[in-house]
């Protein structure tokens, strides 16, 4: 295993993909500092990294104020072009990308070829909504006049991405604001430098203008305060923790800009007794360790009613057994290492924390033979409202089960979070289901199914979840502006 990654890298059909400098004004600068990516399989360096200073934004910033006249007056069938075109390479390089991902994020290597798909969806429905930024016409309350509202993109935008999803969530941002007109600068997660990097060198191929998308890597905090101080950046947008998400939020004030932000999860997956059991189990699968559970979308409190409690239990413990845990780049693999340490030490102290407190250990709970980076997937039952996994997310493979008996409880329950991203629900009585849609605090809501997102869709959350919407028709509204124009005194 101590190779895989290495070999692998070795082996892309593309070398040139694996870029070590930043992405700024169209070409590629070198830095005197370097960070180490690691694969979190083996904890092996795996490549360096140029770092840049927090300087280099500004930098980055005139390139894409300059920028910004010239590609705002582009029509937008020909952004459209630029971007589709960003997308054909996406998907022409996938399985060197996917690698890339593998390497440097952990995923299984069937997840991460799925991420690209998911990627260069995003830039094709984009370089779509690009065409269709419509305005209206207001009937006027004034003799003589005409009332219009236009559209018109914001200016430079700027975005910090996260690490368990390296490449969809650069172009889910991106993608929406380069439709809009916008050129943007990235600052990807340290942990996965390497799949931004790869991404912008398939951008410069597909004939991205220099400033319109740029890529730098340095220090988390410094760039992201610089970015936020900066006024001509006029929009933000950042995926990650809550806790960050509020640091970043005050910081923007000062400048007030327009910010948007997909924050934590805390996601409840609710089985009602008149469920398909199959479905709900086999759903729970997929929505619990998905990315080996290091997604905001994962579930983190799985209710089920008491009728049906250890019916649940039992076929979902048994089909999690079978999941195999190993590197990444074994195709046979279905939970990879964690990505961050700080992820598998949270795990095992919420494992430890429910177990003393009377939790039940029904499949994994130990520790890995291949190292501390690697989390068994577990299933805890009996789990309580007060313990430690059902108030925090965990972002880990770690399923926390809970037993409850009405629909107004387990409602009164689930929604007892400051977290409202996504929930789920598993019921045969579509007014149940409705009742459940309409009721539960949450931004999407997917009923017998753990599949919903997709680039046509608006993905978002209510409370401390977050702030706007990303993708669909709602998307490219973080990088415009609104204008209202009055025409009067006009003449027949």
């Amino acid at each position: 295993m101590k190779e895989l990654a290495r070999n692998a890298l070795a082996s892309l059909s593309r070398a040139d993909l694996l870029e070590h400098r930043s992405y700024v004004n169209g070409s590629w600068k070198a830095g005197q500092e370097k960070i180490s990516v690691i694969d979190p399989a083996t904890s092996e360096v795996i490549a360096q990294v140029d770092m840049l200073s927090a300087h280099a934004i500004d930098a980055a910033v005139d390139a894409a104020r300059a920028a910004f006249e010239g590609w705002r007056e582009l029509v937008p069938t020909a952004r459209g072009a630029i971007l589709r075109r960003w997308a054909a390479l996406l998907r022409s390089n996938s399985q060197d990308l996917s690698v890339i991902m593998t390497s440097e994020q952990g995923k299984p290597i069937k997840e991460s070829r799925g991420e690209i798909e998911y990627a260069a969806n995003f830039l094709d429905w984009f370089a779509a909504e690009g065409e269709r930024a419509y305005g209206e016409t207001i009937p006027s309350h004034l003799a003589g006049s005409r009332l219009t509202v236009t559209w018109h993109p914001i200016g430079v935008t700027a975005a910090v991405t996260p690490w368990n999803f390296p490449i969809a969530m650069i172009t889910r941002k991106a993608g929406a604001a380069l439709a809009a007109g916008c050129p943007m600068i990235i600052k990807p997660a340290p942990e996965t430098p390497l799949c931004a990097l790869a991404i912008a060198k398939l951008a410069d191929e597909a004939g991205m203008p220099a400033g319109v998308f740029q890529v730098i890597n340095g220090d988390a905090a410094e760039m992201s305060k610089r970015l936020l101080e900066a006024t001509e950046v006029r929009s933000f947008s950042f995926t990650g923790s809550t806790s960050v998400g509020r640091i970043l939020l005050r910081q923007s004030a000062e400048t007030v800009k327009k910010v948007s932000m997909e924050l934590g999860g805390h996601a409840p997956f609710i089985v009602f007794d008149d469920a398909s059991l199959e479905l709900a189990v086999e759903g729970c699968i997929d929505a619990k360790f998905s990315t080996s559970g290091q997604d905001c979308l994962a579930a983190n409190r799985i209710y089920v009613q008491r009728s049906i409690y250890e019916q649940f239990v039992e076929k979902f413990s048994t089909a999690v057994k079978d999941l195999k845990v190993g590197h990444g780049l074994d195709p046979s693999s279905d939970i990879g290492p964690m990505t961050r340490p700080s992820v598998s030490a949270k795990c095992r102290d919420q494992i430890g924390q429910a177990i003393s407190a009377g939790a039940r250990v029904v499949a994994g709970g130990g520790t890995s033979a291949l190292g501390h980076q690697f989390v068994l997937p577990t299933v805890l039952a009996d789990v309580a409202d007060d313990m430690d996994i059902a108030k925090e997310e965990t972002f880990g493979p770690v399923a926390a089960i809970l037993p409850f008996d009405t629909e107004a409880e387990v409602l009164q329950r689930a929604n007892n979070s400051e977290y409202g991203l996504a929930a789920y629900v598993y019921t045969s009585n579509l007014n149940r289901a409705m009742r459940m849609s309409d009721r539960l605090e949450y931004g999407m809501v997917a009923v017998n199914t753990p599949k919903f997102t997709g680039a046509s869709i608006p993905f978002g959350g209510w409370k401390q979840s977050g702030l706007g919407r990303e993708g669909s028709r709602y998307g490219m509204g973080d990088y415009m502006e609104q204008k209202y124009t009055c025409f009067g005194n006009l003449k027949d």
